[in-house]
């Protein structure tokens, strides 16, 4: 598989570019579950929801994906639906380690991939470790 590893280099690479505007992230590989946060629709009134179900209060799945970076306070990731700015998602790592409420606080659209930065609305204590 060639071309997956090409093009897994090329979204490590825009997510790095996206990296630099935060000066403490850290590259990590964590597998995550993202999906927008119960409410969050309803809160900001727009329609994002391209089919999907919000009225029921239950997070939406909405992708698999990986933390390429991180800080105390954000992630950094790239997904295939364009996230915007204020939009809430949660972060579930695969592993259960880490499953947190965060908000959009950077944006940069590709043509197939957006790369997002969000910022978790509480503390989330050690769930990045610098070695």
């Amino acid at each position: 598989m060639p071309n997956h590893a090409i093009a897994r280099a090329f979204e490590e690479d825009m997510v790095s570019r996206l990296a630099r505007f935060f000066p403490e992230a850290t590259r990590v590989k964590i597998p995550i579950k993202l999906s927008r946060a119960a409410g969050a629709e309803n809160e900001k009134g727009s329609g994002h929801g391209k089919g999907q179900n919000h009225d029921d209060g239950v997070n939406v799945f909405f992708q698999n994906t990986v933390i390429e970076f991180g800080t105390a306070h954000e992630v950094l990731f790239a997904v295939d639906h364009p996230l915007e700015f204020a939009d809430r998602v949660l972060v579930e790592s695969n592993d259960g380690s880490l499953c947190a409420e965060a908000s959009v606080v950077a944006v940069q659209y590709h043509s197939q991939r957006t790369v997002v930065a969000a910022r978790f609305l509480k503390n989330v204590p050690n769930w990045i470790v610098k070695s």
